[in-house]
């Protein structure tokens, strides 16, 4: 499926215990706000017999909620320790957005569509900051080495949608309606690499932080290859 054209098609496993999760944490400030005491003459079961405060955690589709208590509450919230696939994602993407970085920092003086110079500029505004986002994840979340069982060397320019050292050449030395038409191409590419790689990481990551990341990068170059594809 084009990720471009539907990027809510992606539901990935972490989404659905995130959401679980925050089902919970807002149970557990609600009992901890209420009591969750059963009014003299109700029905139903939302409060202990002590009257200590429950939590109702919603139960999947078709299965019916269950009554717990806090400690079991947080007993039960999902572990989003960051695995390889997280880690890969981070890592690579850092480099990724590098070089759409150095791709966006040509045009002010090489485009000739105020169109590609605009696109240009908020492309370097928004992954910028991802970037520094993603270095400050991988300093709370530091890869494992190599000798461990980690990731090792990442050949990133086998990363999708990565231009070739001679694309960048071409591209440095365009100018103009050129450069705008070759600018255009290569950062389509580059986006829907992006995408696929975003893909990768909401199917097969573990980590509620990198999956929100990811999901931005949907969103927010989904768009983009919108507007370049009209511009083209």
């Amino acid at each position: 499926m084009d990720m471009a054209k539907d990027p809510r098609s992606l539901e990935p496993g972490s989404a659905r215990r995130f959401r679980f999760a925050a089902a919970v944490v807002a149970a557990c400030l609600l009992s901890a706000l209420t009591g969750c005491r059963e009014p003299d003459g109700a029905g139903g079961a939302s409060g202990a017999e002590d009257g200590r405060a429950v939590v109702v955690a919603p139960g999947r589709p078709g299965e019916t909620a269950r009554t717990l208590t806090p400690e079991q509450a947080a007993g039960e919230m999902p572990d989003d320790t960051p695995n390889a696939a997280d880690h890969a994602y981070v890592q690579g993407m850092i480099e990724h957005h590098r070089q759409a970085l150095t791709m966006s920092a040509l045009a002010p003086q090489r485009a000739s569509a105020d169109g590609v110079k605009r696109l240009a500029e908020r492309i370097a505004a928004a992954q910028q900051p991802e970037i520094g986002a993603m270095e400050k994840w991988l300093t709370l979340h530091p890869a494992p080495s190599a000798g461990s069982g980690g990731q090792g060397h990442h050949d990133h320019a086998a990363m999708p949608g990565m231009a070739t050292e001679q694309q960048l050449r071409e591209l440095a030395g365009a100018t103009g309606a050129d450069f705008d038409r070759l600018f255009l191409r290569l950062m389509t590419a580059h986006h829907e690499g992006a995408l696929k790689m975003a893909g990768q990481a909401l199917a097969g990551g573990n980590n509620v932080a990198v999956e929100e990341m990811a999901t931005e990068v949907v969103a927010t170059q989904t768009a983009e290859i919108h507007r370049m594809r009209a511009m083209g």
